[in-house]
């Protein structure tokens, strides 16, 4: 019942028992949480990761991961595990952030971020992965000079020496040194070098001689680079943006309305969630470039006193140790908020994080914005093999009073028939509000969040259709430092002192998973809820919507 701020708070005043026997529980294996909306996952989540580096610090040396789903929660949750005395041993990143370098905080239409979030797109990226080395301007002819002749491959060779390199599983950026190995051998073959020696001492002699006097030339280097390029997830994935190349790389696995849709959204400027997990996978299929040894210039005293082996030494431990804090790919524990959101790639890009981690799992499936949970669910399955799980239910809801779960049941009762929502535990005597939008329904928000600024001390969130968040962030944007103006797909983990609420029709209808998205939308207030109807809503004389009518 307090006045909320734009941080959370630890719960360790307020902790009740089904919420204490899962951040105790062993950490073994997989801990699987569900509960609905208010009941405490993302409290109890954070609260188990400094139990467990509590426990056993030593066994968590290999850091813990916590996996949010969008910038904001982390920003109102980041403060919590500093005030229980951790926070070095635990990263608290975004969905959106955690492939190093990307920070995505643009979102998809529903459609195209179905299908960029399908396990369909792993097919499509493997054949991007290999086919992006044709992209551009490919040199169809490699000339060399060998034993004073000219050695001549042409764009037919070329070709076979490629499927020949292509013919193993290895990342492409990893092959290049065996893609250097073949064009050489073909090379040789085609200099008819190899029958004029019998003996195969001298024919070896004159084959590394070839190789050595080959490999180092400006025109084979040049065309090697040229052949066979370092490729990176980002000019990879930028690739895909043409239309017509993506058709080709996507054949028989997506339709052409899905290829439009996802070739333009790559056009764009900026990354959406959905590309992150786009990029890792890419990452992983495309592998690191080799980078070559840098040598450090020494210092004649060095060479003396024999310091240049253990310099060398502490050099490359500071560089690891660097590069460690920079980017962790592997975790000791996993915990993933809100887990019923992540699509199956997104669930391939946590899983990679967490291969020998223990892992806890917590989420709402009423409240996934995830149009396929089949799908999302056998993605799941991969990525915690096959570990023994443990399964806990939080039941009760401590941040709605019942006035406010009421009417969001009503939702839930479309949207997942038959689900129990959980029991509110308060009541504040206050009904919902509802008010129908004027001709400028950002007018009747404004109105509406002045009365509940004076209605409460606290904050005021105001949830819209992501159709129109950008849009609403410019019209509401002057409201003061006590409100936030949030897309539908923002809202989730986060609470508020009151609620606005506009267009629920609009937030139902814009994906499948649209009367969930809206269910959590109106599950976001501790104090006052108020919803705003337009002409889709059919409101009626109290401006009530036809969906949220008793």
């Amino acid at each position: 019942g307090r006045a909320r701020t734009h941080a959370m708070r630890d719960i360790v005043s307020s902790i009740q028992a089904e919420q204490d026997t899962v951040i105790r529980a062993p950490a073994a294996s997989v801990t699987e949480v569900e509960g609905g909306p208010g009941t405490g996952k993302t409290a109890v989540a954070l609260h188990r990761a400094a139990y467990l580096l509590y426990q056993d610090r030593r066994r968590y040396a290999g850091g813990i991961l916590v996996v949010s789903p969008t910038p904001l929660l982390v920003a109102y949750t980041e403060g919590v595990l500093p005030s229980l005395g951790e926070e070095g041993q635990v990263a608290i990143r975004a969905v959106g952030s955690l492939v190093e370098g990307a920070e995505a905080t643009l979102y998809d239409r529903p459609r195209v971020a179905r299908v960029k979030g399908s396990a369909r797109m792993v097919r499509v990226l493997r054949r991007a992965a290999r086919g992006a080395l044709t992209v551009g301007e490919v040199p169809q002819r490699l000339r060399v000079v060998a034993f004073g002749a000219r050695v001549e491959l042409d764009g037919r060779e070329l070709r076979r020496v490629r499927q020949a390199v292509l013919g193993g599983t290895a990342p492409v950026n990893l092959l290049r040194a065996r893609a250097r190995r073949f064009l050489l051998d073909a090379l040789w073959q085609k200099s008819g070098a190899r029958p004029r020696y019998d003996d195969p001492e001298l024919a070896a002699e004159a084959r590394a001689a070839f190789d050595e006097d080959i490999s180092t030339e400006d025109d084979f280097l040049a065309f090697l680079d040229a052949w066979w390029p370092e490729l990176t997830p980002r000019g990879v994935l930028a690739a895909l943006a043409d239309e017509r190349r993506l058709a080709g790389f996507a054949r028989r696995v997506l339709n052409p309305g899905e290829v439009r849709g996802v070739a333009r959204s790559l056009a764009r400027d900026g990354l959406t969630v959905h590309d992150v997990a786009l990029l890792d996978e890419l990452r992983v299929l495309l592998g690191a470039p080799a980078k070559p040894a840098r040598q450090r210039e020494l210092d004649p005293l060095d060479q003396l006193t024999g310091l240049e082996e253990l310099t060398t030494y502490g050099e490359r431990t500071a560089t690891a140790a660097r590069r460690r804090d920079e980017e962790r790919q592997e975790y000791a524990h996993v915990i993933v908020d809100e887990a019923q959101d992540l699509t199956p790639m997104q669930w391939r890009m946590v899983g990679r994080r967490g291969r020998h981690a223990t892992w806890t799992v917590v989420g709402d499936p009423a409240q996934s914005s995830w149009p396929d949970p089949e799908e999302a669910a056998a993605a799941r399955t991969e990525a915690l093999g096959t570990r023994p799980r443990r399964r806990f239910t939080l039941t009760v809801n401590y941040r709605n009073p019942a006035e406010i779960a009421e009417v969001a049941s009503r939702v839930l009762a479309l949207a997942m028939p038959g689900t129990e929502p959980p029991e509110a535990v308060r009541s504040t005597g206050v009904v919902p509000r509802f008010a129908a939008a004027g001709a400028d329904p950002y007018d009747t928000v404004r109105a509406e969040v002045g009365r509940l600024l004076a209605d409460v001390d606290g904050t005021v969130g105001v949830v819209v259709p992501m159709g129109r968040r950008e849009e609403a962030r410019g019209r509401l944007g002057d409201l003061g430092e006590r409100v936030v103006v949030l897309g539908s797909l923002e809202a989730k983990g986060l609470e508020y002192d009151a609620t606005v609420v506009l267009s629920p029709a609009e937030m139902a209808d814009e994906s499948p998973a649209g009367l969930r998205v809206l269910y959590v939308a109106l599950t976001r207030a501790t104090q006052r809820l108020t919803v705003v109807a337009t002409a889709p809503d059919l409101p009626d004389p109290e401006g009530v919507p036809d969906l949220l009518r008793p």
